[in-house]
């Protein structure tokens, strides 16, 4: 055998897994998804609607799922439009209404119809599910992730809701039967006959719950009380005509229910849902000790 042939058979084949391994590298980060946690503004007292903190505890248990990059913006928007151009889902846990993110400025919302335009994920958590009083944010919101909370039909009080079964889907999987106080919104506004539209989390308020207080307004609303007796979704999912997928979660008032593995789990499994990534057998595993509960809260 020829040792100048061996060793320049050795050289070339060098050279082929020079050149193919950083083709490999990019094709695995070609392959990662991207999900922006877009975290609101300070808001309510301590313990309550603590947004960022909130984001960057779900980002802590994420970070475990391969194939999955997750980026925190705090402060009510993203750092740089630009980051929503290759999102593949967004997550909006904020005050909504009148002062929602994504509502504020006539571009933003052009930005959000443009994710969902190429198909991209968009979920709504607590607040955020909540429209404008005027305009079409509500049939946007519909369109976008299947429902939305609309003052004067829809209500907020805080009640301890019983979740018991649970429909055979992705974002189901793993999630046992709990029961958990929060300011469970109910009377969302749905497509006639939820056209679309799966009920992920559904409870029975009882009737002292629909004849309020409500946190605000206060109520109570006869056409809320007239339904005594009626189950409610308090989280659904609606896969669009244009591929994408949209998630309202009415839950998240309280940062400590964040503690709860149910609770967490299945916003943790929606987000991967949203980014049409397989949910794993069992659900999202995390794991949160104490002072994950007390990290980046707002100084309020």
């Amino acid at each position: 055998m020829n040792p100048l042939m061996t060793r320049g058979k050795f050289l070339a084949g060098l050279g082929v897994i020079t050149a193919v391994l950083p083709m490999l590298a990019m094709g695995e980060a070609a392959a990662k998804k991207k999900l922006i946690l877009i975290a609101g503004k300070p808001s309510h007292p301590a313990g309550m609607h603590e947004f960022n903190a909130g984001c960057q505890l779900l980002k802590k248990c994420l970070s475990g799922v391969k194939g999955l990059e997750v980026e925190v913006h705090s402060n009510h928007w993203v750092s740089d439009d630009s980051v929503l151009e290759t999102a593949d889902g967004v997550v909006i846990y904020a005050d909504g209404g009148n002062g929602h993110p994504a509502l504020e400025k006539p571009e933003r919302k052009a930005l959000i119809q443009k994710l969902v335009s190429r198909g991209g994920g968009l979920m709504m958590m607590h607040y955020a599910v909540q429209c404008a009083d005027e305009g079409s944010s509500g049939d946007e919101f519909r369109e976008w992730i299947g429902g939305a909370y609309e003052t004067g039909f829809s209500c907020n009080p805080i009640w301890e809701a019983s979740y018991e079964n649970f429909p055979v889907h992705p974002i189901s999987k793993g999630i046992e039967p709990f029961k958990i106080a929060d300011e469970w919104y109910f009377s969302i506004r749905f497509p006639e006959g939820m056209k679309g539209v799966k009920s992920l989390l559904v409870a029975t308020p009882s009737d002292v719950t629909r004849d309020g207080p409500y946190v605000y307004p206060k109520g109570p609303y006869p056409h809320v009380q007239a339904e005594k007796g009626k189950a409610e979704t308090m989280m659904w999912c609606k896969e669009r005509a244009d591929g994408g997928r949209g998630v309202g979660f009415t839950g998240g008032h309280y940062h400590k229910n964040w503690a709860d593995e149910n609770f967490r789990k299945i916003a943790l499994n929606a987000m991967l849902w949203i980014c049409k990534m397989d949910v794993p057998e069992g659900g999202v595993k995390s794991t949160l000790g104490p002072e994950d509960m007390t990290t980046n809260l707002d100084p309020k």
